[in-house]
């Protein structure tokens, strides 16, 4: 009796042990596995504004000033941007602090805008000594839960194709997604986002680039209407900080080129720590 008693304890300690073993095997094994999906993809810099393709594991903040039509300036404080992890080969996941926009006008009230998370999955992709190339799905959405006027209405979710093409020191990424309120589709409106950045390394560290932002307007109250940008910049990395933490800095400045624009003018100035 006593031995069937000591070996179903043995058996449970063993099944009890067997998640804690695997969460510690999986938690060890992070960073290689973050190092192995990285390996197998191109080694650009993340653009200004246009999401990248590649998989990324890093801390960013953004910091935006948008000019409206009457000259007025908001305080856009950290954009959108938050946690950025590799959880999985060819997965990576985005959690996105909701920004606090400060409008600087009586006639809107300040406040935090909505939360945000991402999905990316790399579909295929190939280094720089094998073709210099990646294709990624991403599935984007929103929550509601911005202050006042500074969030939508509804949930918005934004499936996204993202590409990328290297061509020796030069690369394009670009982006085209489709934001899709889950209600009130005629009133809130869906968009139509289209993204490319067009970047050349040199000096090993220095980015310049210039970024084409577009967006088209259907339902809702700009129904038909299309909004673009040109975006010149500069990205400065990756700066080495210690064993695995580097820091990446990078500014934009956008210029409306369509004559419907909410916005113009803008600068944008984004930090970021990958590790």
């Amino acid at each position: 009796m006593e031995k069937y008693l000591l070996e179903s304890i043995f058996i449970a300690a063993c099944l009890f042990a067997a998640p804690a073993q695997a969460q510690d095997r999986y938690a060890a094994d992070w960073f290689a596995r973050v190092d192995k999906t990285q390996a197998e993809q191109p080694h650009w810099i993340t653009p200004v504004a246009t999401t990248t393709p590649r998989l990324e594991e890093e801390l960013r903040y953004d910091q935006l000033w948008q000019v409206n039509s009457e000259g007025v300036t908001t305080d856009n404080f950290d954009g959108g941007k938050g946690l950025e992890l590799i959880p999985f080969e060819n997965v990576e996941v985005i959690f996105n602090v909701p920004p606090y926009l400060e409008h600087n006008s009586p006639k809107t009230k300040d406040g935090f805008g909505d939360m945000a998370f991402l999905l990316k999955y790399r579909l295929f992709s190939s280094n720089e000594e094998h073709g210099n190339y990646i294709l990624t799905a991403f599935l984007g959405w929103s929550l509601p839960t911005g202050q006042y006027t500074n969030g939508a209405l509804h949930v918005v979710i934004t499936p996204t194709i993202a590409y990328g093409k290297g061509f020796h020191h030069l690369d394009a990424q670009g982006t085209f997604g489709i934001g899709l309120p889950v209600a009130d589709t005629n009133l809130v409106g869906q968009t139509y986002l289209w993204n490319n950045a067009f970047q050349y390394r040199c000096f090993k560290k220095l980015w310049p680039e210039v970024e084409l932002n577009t967006t088209f307007f259907r339902n809702g109250s700009r129904d038909g209407k299309k909004q673009s940008f040109v975006t010149p910049g500069l990205v400065i990395g990756r700066l080495h900080l210690t064993h695995r933490v580097g820091l990446t800095i990078g500014g934009g400045f956008q210029i409306a080129t369509t004559q419907f624009h909410t916005t113009n003018h803008n600068a944008i100035l984004t930090l970021r720590l990958p590790f």
